[in-house]
């Protein structure tokens, strides 16, 4: 009995030495910050960033959607942004009949899901930072602005002297190829899209308990 109460007491030692080691540790300020622990609650950068590369997938396919349907009811080709998104690999024989197949627009397809989802690593990051715990309105609008400030860098800080200099044209830039509200339009429906659906990648933090054996 007396060797079972001598445990006991020693646990509780042991378990009182462990609670101060995780107080030092978590109060040293050479930690690193980026380096997430269970039961810490701060930001984890590298959790929201592969969160949005998987959520980036849903925000481009909807995007995409809702591009196709605008082009049809415009009475254009479906696929029409996907046409001149692949200007920029293949310049203007993009545009042409002989790149009209299915299996250049299927890569085509794939290339815009693959930018959507390295695109919607900034917004869930973003998201996640600043306001994560926000409602669907704050997070709608705080996307809106992100989207249309990523469409100036995107188009007018980069493609317009970029597409130039590699391909000898700036078709994605074209207002006659390619309006301009089309791609406004494109980054805030993925903009929109990442702010709905923002909660599936949400952290949820490990909450880890000790349990303390009383005598």
């Amino acid at each position: 009995m007396a060797d079972i109460e001598a445990k006991k007491k020693r646990l509780k030692e042991l378990l009182a030495e462990v609670s101060q080691l995780q107080t030092e540790i978590s109060g040293d300020p050479s930690a690193d910050p980026d380096v997430w622990q269970p039961g810490e609650t701060g930001y984890y950068g590298m959790y929201h960033a592969t969160s949005g590369l998987l959520l980036g997938i849903v925000g481009a396919i909807t995007s995409l959607i809702f591009n196709v349907i605008g082009s049809l009811a415009a009475g254009l080709h479906p696929l029409r942004l996907i046409q001149v998104y692949l200007t920029f690999p293949l310049g203007e024989k993009a545009l042409s009949d002989e790149f009209d197949t299915g299996m250049m627009l299927a890569v085509g397809c794939c290339m815009y899901i693959g930018t959507g989802m390295l695109l919607g690593i900034p917004f869930q990051m973003a998201i996640a930072k600043f306001i994560p715990n926000a409602k669907l309105a704050t997070r709608v609008a705080f996307a809106s602005v992100l989207g249309l400030l990523l469409w100036v860098i995107n188009f007018h800080g980069i493609l317009s002297w970029l597409q130039p200099m590699l391909f000898g044209g700036n078709w994605l830039v074209d207002p006659e190829i390619l309006p301009s509200w089309v791609g406004v339009a494109t980054h805030l429906v993925f903009a929109w899209t990442m702010a709905l659906i923002f909660p599936w990648g949400k952290q949820e933090h490990y909450q880890r308990t000790t349990r303390i054996i009383s005598g």
